[in-house]
């Protein structure tokens, strides 16, 4: 049967579409894995279109919108960008050859020049030498030219004694332990910053430059159900779980409040847990904030320690006043979704399901319901100075213990749509749109990750205001950043709201733009950038990325070629971050024993059938590795069974790649089986709430982690007689 040739009015309207998804870079086919092509559903390339306020329901809206679009790309943007001592490219409608400007630098020096056209159309100016977000007067409007430096900043060099490469601890926050009080107590119900900042003197101490950490974006306070670090309420402040009560105020105090409220049990049996109870530890750690709280606000009740903390106080009221608008709409947020909570049920956790009067938060409705409930605002603003306090202290104890860099931060690649972030900066979000990958071999049903992410259209026309603050709240306490999905700034999958992400498309983002204000960013912080490069990458994606001084990331088990060798340490990627694993991989006793397989196929991710090749192949590939690591000279005993992982022997090989940096995980330094989270699971893996066996002062105490540890700096000697497990 001749299938039906569409109408010259379908095709008419379907070229309407097509031309506005190109001008608005939303691609209308998209390639897979098997370079098989395949063509974007119109309803997809519309939502995507709509959710950026480009109307296309009928042609003529298509076209209106396209005409619209063009004539906004031929405006002066409120921000354009370059590289110091580059060229500045921009688009402008008048039909003159020239055009005069002038560029006023942050450090006080100015540039005059003329702009010329380009052949293709466009216009080019020179930019300035100094990186920095400067004045430009051109065409009688001022923008702002934001130049980032030529790279950004590097690693610290390997020891010019040793020749060892820099090395970093990936943890993740939540899962460490405190230590233990003199009675024996427990009070961390989930890992916290401090005890995040004895691991780092802790490992400062073993040699590292850096501790990378999961993501501490803030949370939902009264939804603790909400609890991956990569799906948070807001990328803009922080998370208040991790908070130590302690930590300000004294263990004595916090103890006594914990008898008081006669929850001593319950913290004891919390603690105790291998896993997280995400709601009770998060009911427990608020009451005792709370309670704290009411006693930090309560000047002159009799008896009080905090009393005498006037100084406190002055240090809570400048960190109100430096967060601004952003950060009251945070706190808003967080009283007004825990009023909705405690007067209906679990919808109301999503702000679209709130009164419509405070959907919105320049809505005077807001602005009566927060003057109405001071105290409970303030509750939440004095949450997040106590979480800022925390990480800064981090970040700073790791400095002055040696490290080089400190924290490395984790940048999720999105927000919750039903967040604080999203519900604060709705003019720069994406609607009814989540991020994720297309199918690839790997995940051959593609990924929809549940989350929303920044509108292309909307940062471009703001400045990229949003992105900015975002990035900069990231460095704030951190000596570096892991971007999440770094892809994202070039492109992002997107797939609608109840659909398959089979049915997703490609939308680009201004990569030069992104990129160069990052940057920016990180040569103002001082801070490495590493980006998560894993998955589908678009093909100038790493050239470009390493151009600029991001470094990419090598995983170990990404490095075995399709005839089943492993990559030699010596052909490693100079440009990426050498790593043993990530937190949604396998780790090497989870491998080298088997249990990742085990642990997808009672997730249902992998047929009884495919069980057994799993198997095979991976006894196999393990003999393969094995091999390898001999061949290297990184090992030197027999192939070991399957429940002794060569941990010391891939450490020490993971440091002899020529990458200037090695980030070693904690569950490997430790040789835990699980790994963090099992991507595709959903209550059949423990994703996000497994704790560590130990406490943090006591990780490298340990003989076995002696041994990694020494395999890891002296990568040049093997291992003695058996291997390190």
């Amino acid at each position: 049967m001749i299938p039906e040739q569409p109408t010259d009015e379908a095709a008419t309207a379907n070229a309407d579409l097509l031309a506005l998804a190109d001008a608005a870079g939303v691609h209308a086919h998209w390639t897979d894995g098997d370079q098989v092509e395949h063509a974007v559903e119109p309803d997809t390339l519309r939502t995507v279109l709509t959710a950026q306020g480009l109307a296309c329901a009928t042609p003529e809206q298509a076209r209106q919108s396209l005409d619209e679009l063009k004539a906004e790309q031929l405006r002066l943007p409120p921000l354009l960008s370059a590289r110091a001592g580059g060229l500045v490219f921009f688009d402008w409608s008048e039909a003159i050859d020239t055009l005069d400007y002038r560029v006023e630098c942050e450090g006080g020096q100015t540039h005059t020049g003329q702009a010329w056209r380009t052949r293709d159309g466009r216009w080019s100016l020179d930019a300035p030498a100094q990186p920095g977000y400067h004045r430009l007067d051109i065409a009688g409007r001022q923008v702002v030219l934001a130049v980032a430096p030529p790279r950004m900043p590097a690693c610290p060099p390997a020891d010019p004694v040793t020749g060892r490469t820099p090395w970093a601890l990936g943890v993740q926050v939540y899962s460490l332990r405190a230590p233990r009080e003199p009675n024996g107590d427990a009070l961390d119900v989930v890992g916290d910053y401090s005890a995040l900042a004895v691991l780092a003197e802790q490992a400062a101490a073993e040699g590292a430059a850096a501790l990378a950490i999961s993501p501490v974006h803030a949370g939902f306070s009264a939804y603790p159900d909400r609890y991956s670090p990569y799906a948070p309420s807001s990328r803009l402040f922080l998370n208040a779980w991790l908070i130590d009560p302690a930590e300000l105020f004294g263990t004595e105090v916090v103890t006594e409040l914990v008898q008081e409220q006669g929850l001593g049990e319950l913290f004891r049996s919390t603690c105790k847990s291998p896993r997280i109870d995400w709601p009770e530890a998060a009911r427990l750690k608020l009451a005792v904030l709370r309670a704290l709280f009411e006693r930090f606000e309560s000047t002159g009740s009799e008896g009080s320690p905090l009393d005498r903390h006037e100084a406190l106080r002055e240090a809570f009221a400048r960190f109100i006043e430096h967060g601004g608008e952003a950060l009251w709409r945070h706190a808003c947020f967080e009283m007004l979704q825990a009023y909705q909570m405690g007067h209906s049920d679990r919808a109301a956790a999503r702000w679209q399901d709130w009164p419509r009067e405070w959907q919105d938060p320049e809505s005077e409705a807001v602005r009566e319901m927060a003057a109405s409930q001071p105290h409970a605002l303030r509750f939440h603003l004095f949450l997040q100075w106590l979480a800022d306090r925390g990480l800064e202290r981090a970040q700073g104890r790791a400095r002055a213990a040696g490290m080089a860099v400190g924290l490395i931060a984790d940048l999720a690649v999105g927000t919750d749509p039903c967040g604080a972030h999203a519900w604060s900066r709705q003019d720069v979000m994406l609607r009814q749109l989540s991020p994720g990958a297309p199918p690839d071999l790997f995940n051959p049903q593609g990924q929809s990750w549940g989350l929303t992410a920044f509108s292309p259209r909307a940062l471009r026309s703001g400045g990229y205001a949003a992105y900015i603050e975002m990035l900069r709240a990231s460095f704030r306490h951190a000596g570096g950043i892991r971007v999440d999905h770094a892809m994202g700034l070039q492109r992002l999958w997107l797939v609608p709201d109840g659909a398959s992400p089979t049915q997703g498309t490609y939308q680009d983002y201004p990569f030069d733009d992104m990129l160069n204000l990052l940057s920016l960013e990180a040569w103002r912080h001082d801070a490495v950038v590493i980006g998560e490069n894993l998955g589908t990458v678009a093909e100038d994606f790493d050239r470009r990325t390493a151009e600029a001084g991001m470094l990419g990331m090598s995983v170990l088990w990404f490095t075995q070629g399709d005839d089943g060798r492993w990559l030699p340490p010596q052909d490693w990627s100079p440009q990426s971050a050498a790593m043993s694993t990530t937190h949604d991989l396998p780790t090497i006793a989870g491998w080298w024993s088997g249990h990742d397989i085990g642990a997808r196929a009672a997730s249902d991710l992998l047929a009884d059938a495919d069980v057994a090749v799993q198997r095979r192949k991976r006894e196999n590939d393990r003999r393969l590795l094995w091999q390898a690591l001999t061949d290297g000279g990184f090992a030197r005993t027999p192939l070991p069974p399957f429940n002794q992982p060569p941990i010391a022997e891939i450490l020490a090989w993971l440091a002899a790649t020529p990458a200037p940096l090695v980030i070693v995980s904690m569950e490997d330094v430790l040789a835990l089986r699980d790994q963090p989270n099992l991507p595709g699971t959903v209550g059949t893996h423990p994703n996000w709430l497994q704790r560590l066996p130990c406490e943090s002062h006591a990780v490298f105490s340990q003989p076995a982690v002696a041994r990694r540890m020494a395999a890891l700096r002296h990568p040049d000697t093997p291992p003695a007689g058996k291997t390190s497990t």
